[in-house]
C-alpha cells in the first residue's frame, strides 16, 4: 500500500483505525469456505489484503470509499468472516473494510414493531437484544452466533424458522449504505412502497459488490408464547415432501420443518432410527390455542398419507444442538474434505432433484458420505441441503473431489429444474453457475447494473460475478 495513501486515511478516519501489521492482516485472508480452510492447511499460499480499516461509523466509510476511489484502491468489506462460498478473498492491493466495531443497537421501536442496527452487530447478540423486550427478529440462521446483521442482508440469508417468520427479504424494513461514488444511501422509509423500484434489492444478495451496508432496519415479532413439537417417520423422501406440500399448501405453517434421510437420521439421529424410515421433524409456535390446532391438523394430514408418528424429543435434541457444527479444520486433521449445498426446486421436481444428486455423488471416488435433508418449506417448493465427503488417501486430490461434489450436485439440480442457491449465497465458489439461474440476458443485465453503480469494479472485484 502507498504511504500516501495510508496517510490519507490516517487524515480523515484517525491512524488508531488502520491496521497494517502482516500478523493482524492475515487474520483477514478468507472466510470459512472450506476450500481456503483446506488450502491454508495444506500449507499454500493465500494472499493477504494490503490494509485493514475498522471503521467506527457510516462517515468513516464514506471517507474510506472516497479516499480509496481517489488513489485507485479496491475495497473488500467483510462483515464477521462467516461466509461458507468464497466472498472474502482479498490481495495486497486491497483494502479490507472490517465492519466489526460498527456494532450497536441503535433503536428498538415496540410500537412500530423495529429494531436499527448497525451492520457489524453479531447475530446473536442483535436477538438477545430485542429479546430482552420480548420480542424476536425471527431469523436463525446456523451461523446466528458468528454472522452479522448486515452480512445476512448481503448475502440474503434464511433462518432455520424461516417457514413462518419467513427470510431476511421478509424482514428488511430498511438500509443505510455507501455507495460507489462515497454517497449514504438509505433505502425504505414505510412497511410497503409503490415508488418505483425497490432498490434495497440492489444491496440484497449483492455480496458487496454494490455498495457497503452500515445500517439495518429489521421488522420484528412479539416473543412466541407457546410451542410444541411434532415428529413422523416417512417411507421415503417422496412421502415426506408430500406431506409438508399438503401441510404447507393447506396454510399451516409450522416455523419449523426439517426432513431427514436415512442416512442422515443414522448420523445424526441414532436413537431415533428405525429401519430405512426418513425422519420429519416440526416446531410449531404462537398462540396456545392455534398451536394446537395446528398440530392436530398437521398429524392429520401425516397419517392420512401414511406417515407414523415418530418420539417429539427429536426435536428437542435438535432444538439442544441445532448450531453446533464441526470444524473444517478437525475434518481434515481426518483427512476428510467435505461441505454442504442447498440448493431449492419447485415441488414437482425436487424429488429427482434429490435422486439424481445422490446418484451423482455416488460415483465421485474416495466418497464416504452423500446425504440430505431440507429445512426451508414454501407454497410453490421446498430447499434441500445435501452433505458430502470425502477421504482420499492422497491429500492433495482433496480440492478437486470438492470441487467435482460441487459440480456433481449443482448439475443435477439444474436439469431437475432447481435453483442453485437457497441461502449460502454466490460468492466465488457458485459465480460460474449463476447463469443457469439468471439466464444469459440476466447475467448481462447485473453485469450492466455493477457497471453503473460500479464502473471501476472498485467494490469486491471478483466476487458475485461469472469470470
Amino acid at each position: 500500500m502507498k504511504q500516501e495513501f495510508i496517510a490519507a486515511l490516517a487524515e480523515h478516519i484517525g491512524a488508531e483505525q488502520i491496521f497494517l501489521q502482516f500478523d493482524e492482516r492475515q487474520q483477514y485472508r478468507y472466510d470459512h469456505w472450506s476450500v481456503k480452510h483446506c488450502r491454508d492447511w495444506l500449507g499454500e499460499a493465500i494472499t493477504t489484503p494490503g490494509c485493514i480499516v475498522k471503521p467506527r461509523h457510516s462517515g468513516d466509510v464514506q471517507a474510506v470509499v472516497r479516499i480509496s476511489t481517489e488513489y485507485g484502491v479496491a475495497i473488500v468489506p467483510y462483515g464477521l468472516g462467516s461466509g461458507v462460498c468464497g466472498g472474502i478473498e482479498p490481495s495486497n492491493e486491497h483494502l479490507l473494510l472490517d465492519m466489526g466495531a460498527m456494532n450497536q443497537l441503535v433503536n428498538i421501536d415496540e410500537e412500530n414493531l423495529l429494531a436499527t442496527f448497525e451492520a457489524g452487530m453479531n447475530g446473536l447478540v442483535a436477538e438477545q437484544a430485542v429479546a430482552a423486550h420480548g420480542l424476536t427478529i425471527g431469523h436463525w440462521p446456523q451461523s446466528i452466533a458468528m454472522s452479522s446483521v448486515g452480512g445476512w442482508v448481503s448475502t440474503r440469508a434464511s433462518g432455520q424458522f424461516s417457514t413462518a417468520y419467513g427470510n431476511i427479504e421478509d424482514m428488511l424494513y430498511s438500509l443505510q449504505a455507501v455507495l460507489p461514488n462515497g454517497e449514504l444511501v438509505t433505502l425504505g422509509k414505510a412497511p410497503r412502497a409503490a415508488s418505483g423500484p425497490d432498490l434495497r434489492q440492489l444491496l440484497m444478495g449483492a455480496e458487496g459488490t454494490m455498495g457497503i451496508i452500515t445500517q439495518v432496519t429489521l421488522s420484528l415479532r412479539r416473543a412466541a408464547p407457546c410451542r410444541r413439537y411434532s415428529a413422523f417417520y416417512a417411507t421415503d423422501m417422496a412421502q415426506g415432501f408430500t406431506a409438508q406440500r399438503q401441510i404447507v399448501q393447506a396454510d399451516w405453517r409450522p416455523p419449523v420443518m426439517r426432513q431427514y434421510d436415512n442416512s442422515e437420521v443414522a448420523r445424526l439421529f441414532p436413537s431415533y432410527l428405525r429401519d430405512n424410515s426418513v425422519l420429519l421433524l416440526m416446531v410449531h409456535e404462537g398462540p396456545a390455542a392455534r398451536v394446537e390446532v395446528e398440530v392436530a391438523a398437521v398429524t392429520a394430514i401425516a397419517h392420512q398419507l401414511g406417515l407414523t408418528t415418530a418420539d417429539s424429543a427429536a426435536c428437542e435434541d435438535w432444538m439442544t444442538r441445532r448450531n453446533h457444527v464441526p470444524q473444517w479444520r478437525d475434518l481434515l486433521e481426518q483427512g476428510w474434505i467435505a461441505d454442504t449445498i442447498e440448493i431449492s426446486a419447485p415441488w414437482s421436481a425436487i424429488n429427482g432433484v434429490y435422486n439424481d444428486a445422490i446418484a451423482a455423488l455416488q460415483n465421485v471416488p474416495s466418497l464416504v458420505n452423500a446425504s440430505a435433508h431440507s429445512s426451508h418449506v414454501y407454497r410453490s417448493g421446498i430447499n434441500l441441503y445435501f452433505t458430502f465427503a470425502c477421504q482420499p488417501a492422497d491429500k492433495q486430490a482433496m480440492e478437486a473431489l470438492y470441487f467435482e461434489c460441487w459440480q456433481q450436485v449443482l448439475a443435477a439440480t439444474t436439469a431437475a429444474g432447481g435453483g442453485i442457491a437457497h441461502h449460502h449465497g454466490i460468492g466465488r465458489l457458485r459465480k460460474n453457475y449463476l447463469e443457469n439461474d439468471l439466464g444469459a440476458a440476466g447475467v448481462e443485465l447485473l453485469r450492466t447494473l455493477k457497471r453503473a453503480v460500479d464502473p471501476n469494479n472498485y467494490f469486491n472485484p471478483g466476487n458475485l460475478l461469472p469470470d
